[in-house]
């Protein structure tokens, strides 16, 4: 594997990681380029895959590219490498690297499989189930929101504002708890977790060292291709 040290860094990532990935670059690494992708490609995968992908094409200098994503309903597998040589976190979608890493997250998950979760980022995007329904109100009427909402979060049963410290906790619990209040019409309950920044910490000591990539990242060599089993644990 070429040596990433003599590499200039990119990294490629969803815009909700922003702030956890500008607190945690290292001093000493050579970021060449940072990218933040639209929150809402995750919505349609084959959008999120194609963006992502031409992102990747546009680097003309052999890089060490961090891709700031999960798996995320499939929208990473088949995106090539290139010349380039990608670390991507091994995790199915954000809300691992929110909670600090992928244990924690099926400690949640296996506790409380129905959870819809809010963070900073998703807030700051205007990207939950209430300013959803505001959009879709305006766009098709009160009738053909309430329906196209209900059949999204309908299963869902409890509603979580993951957050990185207390003081970030008190800054995002009433805009979450207005979102708690819409949910109700689903019999969310609303909880808060404090998450970690473990995972983000993690990635960047990564990418000045990938052999101590280990388990929790995945390495794409020069020429290959990410598929869904690499995230398979």
């Amino acid at each position: 594997m070429p040596d990433n040290n003599k590499r200039p860094t990119v990294i490629i990532s969803c815009q909700v990681f922003q702030y956890l990935l500008e607190e945690h670059l290292p001093v000493n690494a050579s970021v060449k380029s940072i990218t933040y992708l639209d929150q809402g490609l995750h919505l349609i995968p084959r959008n999120l895959k194609d963006a992502i992908q031409k992102e990747i094409e546009r680097i003309e200098v052999p890089s060490l590219i961090i891709l700031g994503y999960g798996l995320c309903g499939n929208g990473l597998d088949g995106i090539r490498s290139g010349q380039h040589t990608l670390l991507v976190p091994r995790t199915d979608d954000c809300i691992s690297i929110f909670m600090g890493s992928y244990q924690a997250y099926q400690h949640q998950f296996h506790n409380n499989p129905a959870t819809y979760y809010l963070s900073k980022g998703w807030l700051d995007s205007a990207s939950n189930p209430l300013s959803e329904y505001e959009k879709y109100k305006e766009k098709y009427g009160v009738e053909t929101a309430d329906y196209l909402m209900d059949v999204q979060y309908q299963h869902y049963k409890r509603l979580v504002l993951v957050a990185h410290n207390e003081d970030e906790l008190r800054k995002y619990r009433p805009l979450a708890k207005q979102v708690a209040v819409y949910c109700e019409r689903w019999g969310m309950v609303y909880e808060e977790i404090i998450g970690s920044d473990d995972y983000i910490r993690q990635l960047m000591e990564a990418s000045q060292a990938l052999e101590k990539a280990g388990t929790e990242f995945i390495v794409v060599p020069p020429g290959g291709k990410l598929k869904q089993a690499d995230f398979l644990r």
